[in-house]
């Protein structure tokens, strides 16, 4: 075997490994978690802080990526989108990830204990537990308001970031974390649509394949609406100002109009735009109030 060829398997070894601890999750997980970081303080963030709050954060949450792929690894086989991740397609060995993933949390845990806060560090085993045990093991196979039960876990970060600096809970920020818990049912459902499919061979309850695709669409646009009242919540406590108001409004009007456009379009192209629209929302929304936290 060549030198190209050895490095080659190298590499695919690291992707294989990095895929498992879901980069791109992590990297929207981590931008809410900053966002809560800086609207915690009217002055810029400890750079220790910043530094080891975000390692041990995505650490912990690289963990409970594993979880999931070690959890839903026969499901995944049976997906067409998820066929040929690294565990399902046996590139890598349960043993090997369980112990990935021991290692990754034990070392985000121990980050956030130690260099950042106790609070911080057990309102992250929390969300970790809730996403990889109470989500991926029960509410994700047994119910199709899976997400909405389990969004909670997933809504975690901005709290995360703001306990890392202040090391006290507030409901400034459980706000943010209402915002996201809000905008979680139509993000999922919207790939739920588009993946209908899957999760119908996989045996998936999602509400697509329970209570069919218009109720889905509805429900979509019902969230969308809650999701624009809850958004204008940080305008209404004094949390931010104008600036953000305008910015909330114009993109909860935004997303509620494609979330319409969904509902009247029987294309599954038009669900996969949706989702990825409630992402940029969700981004430009988030950095539409770190603009405004510090314009004031």
């Amino acid at each position: 075997m060549n030198n190209y060829s050895i490095q080659s398997k190298q590499y695919s070894v690291f992707y294989d490994y990095l895929t498992l601890c879901k980069p791109k999750v992590i990297l929207v997980m981590l931008i809410t978690t900053w966002v809560g970081m800086h609207l915690a303080t009217h002055t810029w963030v400890p750079w220790n802080i910043f530094i080891f709050a975000t390692l041990g954060i995505a650490l912990a949450g690289g963990s409970a990526a594993i979880i999931n792929h070690i959890v839903d690894r026969h499901i995944d086989a049976k997906m067409t989108r998820t066929e040929r991740r690294p565990i399902a397609s046996e590139r890598i060995s349960v043993r090997n990830a369980i112990l990935f993933s021991i290692i990754l949390g034990f070392s985000g845990l121990l980050i956030l204990a130690i260099f950042v806060n106790l609070l911080t560090a057990f309102l992250t085993l929390v969300t970790v537990l809730g996403y990889a045990i109470l989500y991926t093991l029960y509410l994700k196979r047994r119910t199709p308001q899976n997400i909405v039960i389990g969004g909670a876990a997933g809504a975690m970060p901005p709290l995360l970031g703001w306990t890392a600096v202040t090391n006290e809970l507030s409901a400034f920020a459980w706000i943010l974390v209402l915002i996201i818990y809000a905008w979680t049912p139509p993000h999922f459902w919207a790939l739920a649509i588009y993946r209908k499919n899957d999760y119908e061979k996989a045996k998936i309850p999602m509400l697509p394949v329970t209570h069919g695709i218009p109720v889905t669409k509805l429900y979509i646009v019902l969230y969308a609406i809650l999701l624009l009242l809850v958004t204008v919540l940080p305008f209404v406590i004094y949390m931010s100002g104008i600036v953000y108001l305008i910015a909330a409004l114009i993109l909860g009007l935004a997303f509620l109009t494609q979330t319409i456009l969904l509902y009247k379009s029987d294309s599954p192209l038009v669900a996969y735009k949706t989702f990825g629209f409630s992402i940029i929302y969700l981004l430009l929304l988030f950095t539409a109030l770190l603009l405004d936290h510090y314009l004031k």
